[in-house]
């Protein structure tokens, strides 16, 4: 049996108190499908009213310090974020991994501390257009992995694994489902089994059931599309169709 499918949505830096009109019509219509798991990672400010304003859905950050606490200016721990009521986070995002300069052995420290204080984690890999078009992708973004997961034993929490190729995130292009499948099957071969599979990059209504249908894809991390509810819950839909 395949695992349950899981729709997450990255809100980025959009959104403000008036939008959680579209987080609640997400989380309306996502109860009418109990086969998926739904989550909205929101900016930082808007989780603890996110949490209040959508009881049931999965609110989520979308980084994290990888310390406890301490004078990191501007940084959000993962305590933080579960004492605001977040159930998961992002990390490695490669918007985050090339603005921020960040490097797989940050990304790793900030998911195994997510996981320690009992937030899931959605951890990003992805390769750019140059390491596509070289031939490097399949070997570029399984080394990215291996060097960003987290050591086992970490707890009870999840970890999922989201490829998002960065020249797709946003720009309407979108991998052949050829790409998908082979670059997804080589992330499978270093997590196991019981570890959910993502893919991320321009996923609308329009393409959503063509990539939930490819095999090892569990599910997806929509940018955005998950702004409103008119956008993402065709997508819950057709990730509810596959499960």
């Amino acid at each position: 049996m395949g695992l349950r499918k899981f729709v997450a949505g990255n809100w980025k830096m959009h959104g403000v108190a008036s939008d959680l009109d579209q987080a609640r019509a997400i989380a309306e219509a996502a109860r009418g499908y109990p086969n998926v798991d739904v989550a909205l990672c929101v900016p930082a400010i808007l989780v603890e009213r996110a949490t209040r304003a959508v009881a049931g859905l999965a609110i989520g950050g979308q980084d994290v310090h990888s310390a406890d606490k301490g004078a990191h200016t501007g940084c959000v721990s993962a305590q933080m974020l579960v004492d605001a009521g977040a159930r998961l986070t992002i990390v490695g995002h490669s918007e985050r991994r090339a603005a921020q300069r960040e490097s797989s052995a940050e990304v790793r420290a900030k998911a195994e501390q997510a996981l320690r204080c009992g937030l899931d984690v959605i951890l990003c890999v992805g390769e750019s257009l140059e390491e596509r078009e070289a031939g490097r992708a399949l070997a570029f973004v399984t080394d990215q992995l291996a060097a960003s997961l987290p050591e086992p034993g970490q707890g009870p929490p999840a970890l999922a694994i989201a490829y998002e190729p960065i020249w797709a995130i946003g720009t309407g292009r979108v991998a052949s489902c050829d790409d998908i499948e082979e670059m997804h099957t080589a992330l499978r071969e270093r997590v196991g089994t019981g570890t959910r599979i993502l893919y991320g990059g321009s996923v609308n209504a329009s393409n959503a059931a063509a990539i939930f249908a490819t095999p090892e894809v569990d599910g997806a991390l929509v940018g955005g599309a998950s702004l409103k509810g008119a956008d993402f819950v065709p997508i819950i839909a057709a990730a509810s169709e596959q499960s």
